[in-house]
């Protein structure tokens, strides 16, 4: 990844999967974009449902769209959040349950979550946000 250039270009692309949001409850959208090895961005927006426990999270939504057409290898991905209407002021990271889900397909300490926070990319990696990961081997 050339650095700032495909942060911000990733993070916009967040941005506008936000604009697909369905959250008649909460009112917070949020938006992800999941970038390959290859260089193709998947987005994802949360979807909510009135009993909870189906909605779906923006990160797993990009990262399910990814797997079903056969992508194995991923790179970073950006995540913007904000009240309906609103513009992201306060960083928007991964809740926990994303956090598990990625991790079991990523390489912790060189996968890079990037949000932002009053319009200034924030990075770090997802081993950061998800120190003694639970692994699973068989």
């Amino acid at each position: 990844m050339d650095k700032k250039t495909d942060e911000k270009k990733l993070l916009n692309e967040a941005k506008e999967a936000r604009k697909n949001a369905y959250v008649p409850f909460s009112g917070f959208t949020v938006g992800a974009a999941l970038l390959t090895k290859s260089g193709k961005i998947y987005r994802g927006c949360n979807i909510e449902s009135s009993v909870m426990s189906p909605s779906l999270c923006a990160e797993r939504v990009a990262l399910a769209k990814a797997i079903s057409e056969g992508e194995k290898d991923f790179v970073a991905i950006a995540i913007a959040g904000a009240l309906e209407g609103e513009t992201s002021k306060e960083p928007c990271y991964p809740c926990g349950v994303c956090r598990q889900t990625l991790s079991e397909h990523v390489k912790l300490s060189a996968f890079t979550v990037i949000t932002e926070e009053n319009g200034k990319e924030i990075t770090c990696t997802l081993e950061d946000l998800l120190p003694n990961a639970f692994i699973f081997e068989k």
